[in-house]
């Protein structure tokens, strides 16, 4: 089939077609996370949209399992496929800035990076992730969280339109008043409704931050776990504190106390005047260790590419997460706990306060869920060699279903692994049936089903009632 495949393409398609056999291949197959690694029949890697039309009908009628690849960065694998059709928009990475109006439009395979860049010649940003090789489209679509959140929201809270080629190779635009379902629907859920080749955004002024960094020792974690939950309930939209339990690195630039013991990692961004933020810096930071703060003002350039060699491409991931109203002392015993027992230096249990703008937008506005549990928490396990895979999510899944209880029912697809499908219906609650509506009229066979899927009516065997 794959063989019939690349025949009916290779006359009409203006990108590259990769096999196993082709100078390239390998490259190209290779995505970010190494638990996903595959080995696709066929890689098409799409010069224009005329070229993933061309792909999606040609996959379509020859019912060939296909993946989309953007950036590559899926925490679940899904940029890839084994034996079927690899459609890879890495060579559709153009962003078209309009400063005059703050607004921008996305190619579908642009990288974080690329946007930022662009965006910042004119000290303006979009709101996305924290590491620039990550792919936008996935980010965006599966809703968008970073250091911008709380100031103006998540990432498809300010995409204005979006373009996409469907199941049947057609050319659909969906915007507040046009196909509104659709509109709905791709802000939060995923790749489920076709190929996004582009998106139309606003940008917002920005170009430094205050960034503050710190360190907590072990015997402070539990206060200071107690001090961010209530102290982030009011504080402003400016300011973004995540939290890192994780074990120090063996740093000669740390205090000797703290290297390879846990501890716990502040970040501290504040995106308005320097002067208006001190006080609650200043607050903030005071439960690090003195000698371990750092405070500066940074551009934003410097803010989006900080993390990038901290999760490198090839490595080893796996994650489980989920929402919390309110982090109550027992759930902060389970996170000690399991710190105590952390596999690696790798890996890391990231907790974030959402809130501020993201909050401001009702659950029944977009797909991407319900809004009102501020505290998301990201279980994150980061190795490299893989005979010690049963470990890490041994520990991963250990420390889930102790925390499970506590969590506000509900899942950010984004931070979703491979094994999680039973879950995908907690993402959306209250929104699945809407969700299976807008499937239905869209990819009515489950063509684009190598995501975080949500079935066409054929296919659901039950609808989930939050």
């Amino acid at each position: 089939m794959i063989a019939d495949l690349y025949g009916s393409l290779r006359q009409r398609f203006q990108g590259d077609l990769l096999r196993p056999a082709d100078v390239g291949y390998q490259a190209a197959a290779a995505v970010w996370n190494g638990m996903a690694t595959k080995r696709p029949g066929l890689i098409a890697r799409c010069a224009d949209r005329g070229d993933i039309q061309a792909a999606v009908r040609a996959a379509s009628a020859g019912k060939i399992l296909t993946a989309i690849r953007c950036g590559g960065h899926s925490l679940a694998g899904f940029s890839t496929c084994d034996g079927g059709l690899v459609i890879d928009l890495s060579r559709m990475r153009q962003v078209t800035l309009d400063a005059h109006t703050r607004s921008a439009r996305l190619a579908g395979g642009c990288l974080l990076g690329a946007i930022d860049r662009a965006t910042q010649k004119a000290a303006l940003v979009f709101p996305s992730g924290v590491v620039s090789h990550t792919g936008a489209s996935g980010l965006i679509l599966g809703g968008g969280t970073g250091w911008l959140t709380r100031r103006f929201g998540l990432s498809c809270d300010n995409v204005v339109a979006f373009t996409l080629v469907t199941a049947d190779g057609q050319v659909v635009r969906s915007a507040a008043r046009e196909n509104e379902d659709l509109f709905w629907a791709l802000r939060g859920g995923g790749g489920n409704f076709g190929i996004v080749t582009e998106f139309e955004v606003k940008l917002h002024a920005l170009a430094a931050v205050t960034l503050v960094q710190g360190l907590t020792a072990e015997p402070d974690i539990r206060r200071l776990l107690e001090f961010w939950r209530d102290f982030m309930a009011d504080a402003p939209m400016d300011l973004k504190w995540n939290i890192d339990l994780r074990l120090a690195p063996h740093s000669e630039e740390l205090p000797g106390k703290l290297r390879g013991r846990p501890v716990a990692s502040n970040s501290l961004v504040w995106t308005g005047d320097p002067a208006a933020g001190h006080r609650y810096l200043r607050q903030a930071i005071s439960r690090c260790l003195r000698d371990s703060v750092s405070s500066r003002v940074i551009s934003f350039l410097q803010l989006q590419t900080m993390a990038d060699s901290c999760f490198p491409h090839g490595h080893r991931y796996y994650t489980k997460s989920g929402y919390f109203t309110y982090l109550d002392n027992g759930t902060i015993g389970h996170l000690l706990e399991a710190l105590a027992s952390i596999p690696s230096c790798e890996t890391q249990i990231e907790i974030a306060y959402l809130g501020g703008a993201a909050a401001q937008i009702s659950a029944e506005e977009t797909a991407f869920g319900d809004r009102s549990a501020p505290v998301i928490l990201n279980l994150l396990a980061h190795w490299s060699d893989a005979s010690t895979d049963a470990a890490h999510l041994g520990w991963i899944r250990g420390i889930f279903h102790k925390l499970r209880p506590a969590m506000k029912p509900g899942v950010y697809i984004n931070f979703m692994s491979g094994d999680e499908q039973d879950r995908v219906p907690e993402a959306y609650r209250q929104r699945w049936d809407q969700m299976i509506a807008v499937k239905t009229r869209y990819d009515p066979h489950n063509f684009f089903r190598l995501n975080q899927n949500v079935p066409p009516r054929s296919l659901s065997e039950k609808s989930f009632v939050g």
